[in-house]
């Protein structure tokens, strides 16, 4: 017997003996709790674990009772009040930093909702076994509640980049219990139908930018906060009234539930988020703010680097309970694929979401409803692509390999193709963003419930924070990697052809000329009008030149989302068939 095993075996907290002689209902459900409580409950209370057992012990678990109903309700609050707020705020950042400043580095109130997200989300599934689903879906509401206030009342950049990733903890926790809940909620073999009703749920949020747009053009973007903590606040009634799932630990106290917390992989986590933090820095800072070759970019590289790489040997040879469990289940090649291909629909996801809005700005006019009619097309493709993909996958479970090899296809062509935007051609770019969301939607939400389907039972919150974690991480990386080859690629072009426009102008003060460059790229052309020298029609020229110069740097994003999906359709190729784990068994009965 080696030494963790001896440790293990003498050492027993009065939670584990508690557990052991009085096993409360439903703990065996609960994901990685301790070694002893789960051989304990093995042994003294057996779960049903057929769609039969299931149906003689509780009735027809597969009916959608109104208390089931009013709970999937509930759930669909805290999904969609997870979305909004990097939804309507990533619309309009020229209005924020307009009002607040901090047009160097504005990009962080992005970088930080996301990163906020993809570091408390692998901790969620331990604390709904620990506390219950229902108080941790509170807490998220709640952090999105105080998060949304301090982003309306901010003074700053830095505080609303705070109160953006304080909102990015709420939104972590919300979008995993919608997810693992609706999960626990649904038959096995109807979770595509119940997820994709859940999905449906967003609609209303899909015209975001058009939303976005019109509060902040007509009045302020601060009533942004408003609405989405509003909307938080209702999820969280919505939660204490009628989300009751079964509590794992019931009957424990709080001191024999915070011991089962001591396994809790918070070096990994720390390692992981401070890796990211790090490489962040360097990518955002490279070639935009300071030289690849300077320290300040080189540093933070090097050590995010080393930092992973600590990351993961600590994983796989050190963590008691690993972030990323060493159990994959039935299917673990394609568990491994699904992964690789979460994490791509996440970088082109993020990257089109928050980069679109400020090309239909920059490229096409700033008028608030055409900019906002310019961004409802890829978010309704997600949508559709989301419960076309979630239904097919219900529909042809035998077929789960062929559907995402279809979506990953499509989602590569879709994006590629956003590269042929013109001054000219708006009205064709309407069909190819629609294309773009339908590969994207396809992926980005179904890909968690394929995950879902071929984890381990006892690990469906773990197997889907893991999925929400990589979505979100590929969606920072992926974000900072196209942000970063956009602003290369678009500096030159705007040297050059600004400068042009103004000599062409009669503007030839060196100055004027470096502040109508600097203007034209944060996207502020209405002050350029306020410049000495700078005239009604040398504005109109100005403002063209700039847009020409934009036209020229985005297709170079779309160029890098080639390359990432055509990794994703070689990962669909190597999943298995897992249509024999698809069953009628339901996890938790309400």
């Amino acid at each position: 017997m080696s030494s963790n095993e001896k440790d293990k075996v003498s050492t027993g907290s009065a939670a584990e003996k508690a557990l052991a002689h009085n096993p409360p209902p439903g703990l065996e459900k609960a994901e990685g709790t301790q070694a002893s409580a789960a051989k304990a409950l093995d042994e003294n209370h057996q779960a049903p674990s057929t769609s039969t057992d299931f149906e003689q012990h509780n009735g027809d678990s597969t009916r959608l009772s109104v208390r089931k109903a009013m709970a999937l309700a509930a759930l669909a609050c805290c999904w969609t009040n997870a979305q909004a707020p990097l939804y309507l705020f990533a619309a309009v950042p020229v209005f924020i930093y307009r009002d607040l400043g901090g047009v160097d580095r504005w990009v962080w109130f992005i970088t930080a909702h996301l990163l906020a997200t993809a570091a408390i989300s692998p901790f969620v599934g331990r604390f709904s076994d620990v506390f219950g689903r229902r108080w941790v879906a509170l807490a998220g509401s709640s952090f999105i509640v105080f998060g949304q206030i301090m982003c309306g009342v901010a003074e700053n950049m830095d505080v609303f980049i705070g109160g953006m990733a304080l909102t990015g903890i709420g939104t972590g926790i919300n979008e995993l219990t919608a997810l693992a809940g609706t999960a626990e909620l649904a038959p096995v073999a109807h979770r595509g139908y119940y997820i994709a009703g859940m999905i449906l749920t967003i609609i209303p949020l899909l015209p975001s930018v058009m939303y976005s747009q019109i509060i902040s053009a007509f009045s302020t973007w601060r009533y942004i906060s408003i609405l989405t903590g509003g909307w938080a606040l209702v999820g969280l009634v919505m939660t204490a009234l009628f989300y009751h799932p079964p509590a794992p630990t019931e009957g424990l106290n709080w001191k024999q539930k915070l011991s089962l917390m001591k396994d809790m992989d918070v070096v990994g986590g720390f390692l992981s988020i401070v890796g990211l933090v790090l490489l962040e820095l360097g990518l955002l800072g490279g070639g935009y703010q300071y030289p690849w070759a300077s320290p300040r970019v080189l540093v933070p590289l090097i050590l995010g680097f080393f930092v992973l790489i600590v990351f993961g040997i600590w994983e796989f040879n050190r963590a008691k309970t690993p972030m990323i469990p060493r159990d994959l289940g039935p299917a673990p090649r394609t568990l491994i694929m699904t992964m690789i291909i979460t994490f791509i629909s996440g970088a082109n996801f993020f990257s089109v979401l928050m980069l679109w809005p400020s090309e239909a700005y920059n490229v096409y006019g700033n008028n608030p409803y055409g900019v906002g009619f310019r961004g409802m097309p890829f978010p309704f493709g997600i949508l559709a692509g989301c419960v076309i993909s979630l239904y097919l996958i219900a529909r042809f479970p035998g077929h789960i390999k062929w559907i995402v090899f279809l979506t990953c296809c499509i989602m590569t062509i879709g994006c590629g193709a956003l590269a042929s935007a013109r001054l000219d051609n708006i009205h064709a770019m309407y069909a190819v963003l629609f294309i773009a969301g339908l590969g994207v939607g396809g992926i980005v939400v179904p890909a968690s419930t394929i995950a879902t389907i071929i984890s381990p039972r006892d690990f469906i919150a773990t197997i889907t924070a893991l999925t929400i974690s990589i979505r979100i991480v590929g969606g920072v990386i992926g974000y900072t990697v196209y942000y970063n080859v956009f602003v290369q690629k678009l500096v030159p072009q705007l040297t050059k052809l600004v400068v042009e426009a103004c000599i062409k102008s009669g503007i030839t003060n060196k100055e004027i000329i470096g502040v109508v460059i600097e203007l034209t790229g944060a996207s502020l052309v209405d002050e350029i009008r306020l410049l000495p020298g700078v005239t009604d029609e040398s504005w109109a020229v100005i403002v063209a030149a700039g847009q020409e110069a934009y036209v020229r740097a985005y297709p170079w994003v779309y160029y890098c989302s080639i390359a990432f999906g055509g990794v994703s359709i070689l990962a669909s190729l190597g999943m298995e068939d897992i249509s024999g784990l698809i069953d009628r068994t339901v996890m938790v009965h309400m």
